[in-house]
């Protein structure tokens, strides 16, 4: 299993480590932490040095309740960044954390080689479109309704066979599309409660019936310091077990805010595995 990023044949077989890039002042973690050019290369190096495959790059904030953002902002806040990355880290796999085509174009037009939608275009009927004229891989997250109302849209007959049903749907518009390398991301913490999420992680396996790469991003998420009865900041922990949980799902692709440990997940799981 393989996808192609700007020429690079990323090899999935091994799971591959997104470290994120927060551009927003209201992300539920990290919001406000990179503020200005200097601090962005200090953090991509550190996570680079760290073994990040691809560093995801977002401009508008898709925590629960999240303020609107219009594209224009969007794309002020994330075409300086990726520039920048592109011209300190020329070699850099960038990925563009957005819903908006219009954003996708830009962002691919400036550096950037995946596209990673959280409302696998159900937000832009564009999407699907402009990301098969970039031809890039395409990452497609499940998710009701939009950040700001998803937390309102949690039940479900069967959690899994609604996803697993969403996603053949999607991967069935996007391949008709003309995209190649399709992604999933079965979407923990949107449009799930606390329960759903764990019912998703313990039937993860089901979804590798679909023959995609996927993609968790658990990183310091409420399932976990909500358990744990902690903050954000002290998830790290918690973060690196379901991690491991995650791969033992068929995960093939973590995004994280922390490269370090995740990457010593992949690493104890890869020796798991032999």
């Amino acid at each position: 299993m393989a996808i192609n990023c700007a020429g690079n044949l990323v090899n999935l077989k091994t799971p591959k480590i997104m470290g994120i890039l927060n551009l927003t002042p209201d992300s539920f973690y990290d919001g406000g932490k990179h503020k200005n050019q200097k601090q962005i290369i200090q953090h991509t190096t550190k996570m680079l040095h760290e073994g990040a495959d691809f560093i995801d790059v977002g401009a508008y904030s898709s925590r629960p309740q999240a303020a609107d953002v219009s594209v224009k902002e969007e794309l002020n806040r994330l075409l300086p960044i990726i520039n920048l990355l592109k011209e300190e880290f020329p070699e850099i796999l960038l990925s563009v954390d957005t819903f908006r085509s219009e954003v996708a174009q830009e962002a691919v037009t400036a550096g950037a080689c995946l596209v990673n939608d959280i409302s696998a275009g159900s937000l832009d009927p564009k999407m699907m479109q402009v990301v098969s004229k970039l031809q890039v891989p395409y990452s497609m997250m499940h998710m009701r309704g939009t950040p700001k109302t998803m937390q309102n849209n949690t039940e479900y007959e069967d959690l899994l066979q609604e996803i697993i049903f969403y996603f053949t749907e999607k991967i069935a518009q996007a391949r008709k599309a003309g995209i190649n390398d399709i992604i999933i991301d079965p979407g923990f913490g949107f449009a799930k409660t606390r329960e759903q999420n764990f019912e998703l992680l313990q039937k993860m396996t089901l979804l590798k019936n679909l023959e995609i790469p996927i993609l968790v991003g658990l990183s310091r998420k409420s399932m976990i310091y909500k358990t744990l009865g902690n903050k954000p900041e002290d998830a790290l922990n918690g973060t690196s077990v379901v991690n491991t949980l995650a791969l033992l799902g068929g995960a093939s692709i973590l995004r994280v805010h922390d490269v370090k440990e995740a990457k010593e997940c992949v690493q104890l799981y890869t020796e798991f595995n032999q």
